[in-house]
């Protein structure tokens, strides 16, 4: 019997043994691969919550509108001829009785100071309607302001175009309402009221061409004359009067 090759007697593992210990070795994650800590991309971290409140209240911020519910400008109303006082003092009292005070300031007419002399002779002075009528309304627009100043009895529209109120030209509120004089300027002289117009027939009744007739040639009221063209010896003369010196045919 020959002697045995001392390699058989060396021991094998066996393979049951060695394909559980792969199975197992191939489940179980290494110890380098357990001790590392996950990464996170910095894309799916969610930003600090005050970062986030910022954000949104900047989002609000600019999406929201701006309320111009209290934004005050001038407008004029077409209102009733010979009636502009008392839509205004009716347009006023509505304003306090629906508690609005906060969207409306100033109602005016606007008017100028004119002197007038009675047949007497007798110098007046008294207010002219600048735009007879006409309102000026200072206020804020929105549909309750809207609402109100058209159902006030009186008032037919808002100026403006397409049925949109317009606010006035800063050069018309210079104009007719603040009439601004500088420091070193003098008021305008006070014009006077002068019942005629260019074309007017009218006769002479006072001084060197008493009753002669004639037609109105041109008015100054800066200074209360009016000149006339008047016929003498068959011709077309001019002649400068006070207005006080003619009447109407």
């Amino acid at each position: 019997m020959s002697e045995s090759d001392p390699r058989d007697e060396t021991e094998q593992p066996d393979a049951a043994e060695t394909s559980e210990a792969g199975a197992t070795d191939a489940g179980a994650p290494s110890a380098s691969a357990a001790s590392e800590p996950s990464v996170t991309s910095p894309a799916d971290e969610a930003p600090p919550a005050a970062a986030r409140s910022e954000d949104e209240a900047e989002s609000v911020d600019e999406a929201e509108p701006v309320d111009e519910g209290h934004r005050m400008d001038w407008y004029i109303l077409k209102v009733a001829f010979n009636r502009e006082d008392s839509i205004r003092d009716a347009l006023a009292k509505r304003v306090r009785l629906e508690g609005m005070e906060e969207y409306f300031g100033e109602i005016i007419v606007p008017t100028e100071d004119v002197v007038e002399f009675t047949r007497a002779g007798k110098r007046r002075v008294t207010k002219r309607k600048l735009l007879p009528g006409y309102l000026m309304v200072n206020m804020a627009i929105n549909d309750d302001t809207w609402f109100l100043v058209r159902e006030t009895s009186g008032i037919s529209d808002f100026t403006g175009s397409a049925g949109k109120p317009m606010p006035m030209d800063p050069v018309d509120i210079d104009r007719f309402i603040k009439k601004p004089v500088g420091d070193d300027e003098e008021p305008a002289p006070m014009k006077t009221s002068i019942p005629f117009k260019s074309g007017d027939r009218v006769r002479v009744k006072e001084g060197n061409f008493q009753n002669q007739e004639g037609e109105v040639d041109s008015v100054d009221e800066a200074n209360g004359r009016v000149t006339v063209i008047i016929n003498i010896f068959g011709r077309s003369v001019p002649m400068e009067l006070d207005h006080w010196q003619i009447e109407d045919l």
